[in-house]
């Protein structure tokens, strides 16, 4: 992992980042996805905002032509659960622009069934929430079930892998040095992990690919399925979602790894008021979209292989 003797505390400027190729965002039409679509447009460059629904994505670029006065975004469809989707936009990008320089994986989902009533009548505060201590409290009103999990394994790991893996040959191509920014979240710190002999093994990125990560989720998923999570010692507050996010850090770390000519991060944009958290935030997305912008900007020798905490670099292996 290398790490700078500085990190710049704002995002870097657009055009002189030397990113010429459109930026890909995924998730793009609403949340802190919709906001690094933005930013990244004020800093000069166009932006492919990417979404499943085709009417929201499009509705998202007329947003920000509208509230920003911003003409350089424009809309592809993407569903990162969908083979033929990623490859129509591959192929899009490679016909259209023959190259990537920028890709911010940010689609997510959080993993559970929720009753949003009985969650809104806790009114839990945010120190609460994001410390985990609320994980016992939070039993009587989300639902683990096998297939929200498993949708939110398929589209916060094998989405963001699928998506990658399809753009790699042009993100190959850039001249300028590829950046790639995975979304990540407090919930991937492995503090959070009470798995004592999996936390020890997920800091350890030796000894992890691709198919190993496959097996650990697999696992995940039997567990959930016979009712073993607890005993397991998964993590109990957001276990699908907490996972996802555990393994997008170590994705991020192999790519870093064995592509050492790219800049390969992920990112926490920070307790953020989105849909994901049932707009309990406290961070604006204007606030959560600094970090993925900072990466997405960052200079051919900046860090790789690093897990930011918004804009600053923590150590949570």
């Amino acid at each position: 992992m290398e790490k700078p003797s500085h990190v710049a505390e704002t995002p870097a400027s657009g055009p002189s980042s030397g990113s010429t190729f459109p930026p890909v965002v995924t998730g793009g039409n609403k949340g802190v996805g919709l906001e690094v679509c933005r930013q990244l447009a004020a800093q000069g460059v166009t932006v492919i905002l990417t979404a499943r629904d085709e009417k929201r994505g499009k509705d998202a670029v007329e947003s920000i032509c509208r509230e920003s006065n911003l003409s350089n975004v424009v809309f592809h469809q993407l569903d990162v659960r969908d083979d033929s989707s990623v490859a129509s936009l591959a192929r899009h990008i490679e016909s259209r622009y023959g190259e990537l320089d920028i890709l911010v994986n940010n689609a997510a989902v959080v993993g559970v069934a929720a009753d949003e009533e009985g969650l809104k009548a806790l009114n839990l505060d945010a120190e609460t929430w994001t410390s985990g201590r609320a994980a016992t409290v939070l039993k009587d009103v989300f639902q683990n079930t096998y297939e929200v999990a498993r949708d939110c394994l398929d589209t916060n790991y094998y989405g963001c892998k699928r998506v990658t893996e399809a753009l790699l040959p042009l993100l190959k191509l850039s001249k300028s040095g590829a950046k790639i920014v995975n979304a990540s979240s407090l919930a991937s710190e492995l503090k959070r992990m009470p798995n004592e002999e999996l936390r020890k093994d997920l800091s350890n990125i030796d000894i992890w690919d691709e198919a190993r990560i496959e097996a650990v989720l697999n696992t995940f998923m039997d567990d959930l399925k016979n009712g073993r999570l607890e005993e397991a010692g998964w993590p109990a507050m957001l276990p699908a979602y907490s996972v996802s996010k555990m393994v997008i850090n170590l994705y991020t770390r192999i790519l870093a790894r064995r592509y050492p000519e790219m800049r390969v991060n992920c990112v926490r944009p920070g307790f953020v008021r989105t849909d994901i958290n049932w707009n309990l935030g406290t961070l604006t997305p204007e606030q959560g979209a600094r970090g993925p912008v900072m990466l997405a900007l960052l200079p051919q020798d900046g860090p790789t292989g690093c897990y930011f905490d918004q804009t600053e670099m923590v150590n949570v292996w």
